[in-house]
């Protein structure tokens, strides 16, 4: 009986601790299920195993008694000292000054979980777009989104800002995030077995009903489709949620262009435009870049002749943009990513490629980035000639994201020139109506 007392007790202890920690990070991303009814049940639960404690009398057997007691008080504080934080930060960015907010606005894509707050983020051209995906279906419906974009385009009109971007991420196969209520089609992989002029045929008329759909949802940006060559076999042990051997078209360069720019073809021709992903490509690297750092060490004269010979040619032959990954080509620039890489962006896609197209980073709130330095992958990022930084998968990070950006501006640490450069490639790819 006294073992299995002191087992429990050192397992309050230890709970005590994991209850602080999580407090402590509550805004972090990895802890978003715990936001909204997670937080209120974590607070109760820590005071009321606190004031068990208490009236169990460890408050009177001394030091660590009383150690314990206040240990399970801690949660309550951090998450109070967390909340404080955020909402601190969110106000700073929501009462910036409006011409410098504007100039900054335009380059966040941002994902979200309620319409009215990011509305307003819309409306002060804090964002230039909004990145949708089921979750801002559920419990509503696809007529009710179209509204509310309607409107909030509208307002975006009256205010004097560039339309919205309203970006989706309808692939087709595993990464269909609109369907339903849109149809889900099969991945464009099913087509790669075809006969050259059939499988072009199916993949434009893939394109045209994406887009038709999305058209009419209010979409007018898909992130898709991904370009990376299909890895062999089990390379990449370490692939929980990018699942690139899924959503890769085929490990051919030629049958990857082909069926990529008939699919590209067919969504520009209902009006949506395309994002071609994820340069410098993951079907090589080993690790997910959703948590982990990842590095392609292939020599760039072979990525060259293999895996960016799609890229090249859906970019070269359609109005695409291109999504950049945060994968680091050591060869390059072995101190960072590719997606705030100055000698990859602006050295091999702007000079040695000549695209001069929207470049959008892939989402910076995956662990390849996020869990490192963010602030200075905004910046870098601005400063490398990226247009778009997109914020998906937890928009309230945009604030910290956003705050980031702010600084470097207001201690003139942001390229003039490369942000000069930038606003010209945005207004021709989403110009004022």
């Amino acid at each position: 009986m006294q073992i299995l007392r002191r087992v429990g007790l050192v397992l309050v202890w230890f709970a005590g601790a994991l209850f602080v920690f999580a407090a402590v990070n509550k805004n972090d991303p990895y802890l978003i299920s715990l936001r909204g009814w997670g937080n209120i049940v974590l607070v109760a639960t820590s005071i009321a195993v606190a004031i068990i404690l208490i009236r169990r009398g460890h408050w009177r057997r001394g030091v660590i008694g009383r150690a314990l007691i206040l240990l399970w008080w801690l949660p309550s504080l951090s998450m109070l000292g967390a909340h404080g934080a955020f909402e601190w930060r969110k106000q700073r960015v929501l009462q910036a000054e409006a011409p410098q907010v504007r100039n900054l606005g335009r380059h966040f894509v941002v994902g979200y979980s309620s319409f009215p707050e990011v509305s307003a983020l819309a409306e002060k051209g804090l964002i230039s777009g909004v990145y949708i995906t089921k979750h801002n279906i559920a419990g509503s419906s696809a007529a009710r989104l179209k509204e509310e974009i309607s409107a909030l385009q509208e307002k975006r009109r009256a205010a004097g800002l560039p339309p919205l971007i309203v970006a989706a991420d309808q692939e087709g196969g595993i990464v269909s995030h609109l369907a339903p209520p849109l149809t889900k089609l099969p991945a464009l992989s099913t087509l790669a077995g075809l006969a050259p002029h059939v499988r072009a045929e199916k993949a434009e008329a893939f394109g045209r009903t994406h887009g038709q759909e999305l058209a009419a949802l209010g979409v007018n940006l898909n992130l898709a489709p991904v370009l990376d060559l299909r890895p062999e076999p089990k390379r990449n042990r370490f692939d929980f949620n990018t699942l690139i051997g899924q959503r890769a078209i085929s490990d051919d360069p030629a049958v990857v262009a082909d069926i990529a720019r008939a699919y590209v073809s067919g969504l520009e021709a209902s009006g949506v435009g395309a994002t071609v992903k994820h340069f410098p490509g993951l079907g090589r690297v080993r690790t997910d870049t959703h948590h982990f750092t990842a590095e392609l060490d292939t020599p760039v004269d072979e990525l060259e002749a293999s895996d960016w010979i799609p890229l090249r040619k859906v970019l070269a032959g359609s109005k695409a943009q291109l999504m950049v990954g945060h994968v680091t080509l050591t060869l390059v620039d072995p101190d960072r990513p590719a997606s705030h890489s100055k000698r990859v962006v602006d050295g091999i896609i702007r000079r040695k490629w000549n695209y001069q197209g929207v470049v959008m980073t892939d989402d910076l709130v995956m662990g390849a980035i996020y869990q490192r330095n963010v602030c200075s992958a905004v910046v870098e990022a601005l400063n490398a000639g990226v247009d778009l930084l997109l914020v998906a998968f937890d928009g309230t990070q945009f604030y910290r994201i956003f705050s980031c950006a702010l600084a470097a501006a207001v201690e003139e640490r942001l390229d003039a020139a490369m942000l000069g450069a930038s606003e010209v490639r945005l207004k021709a790819a989403f110009p004022v109506d």
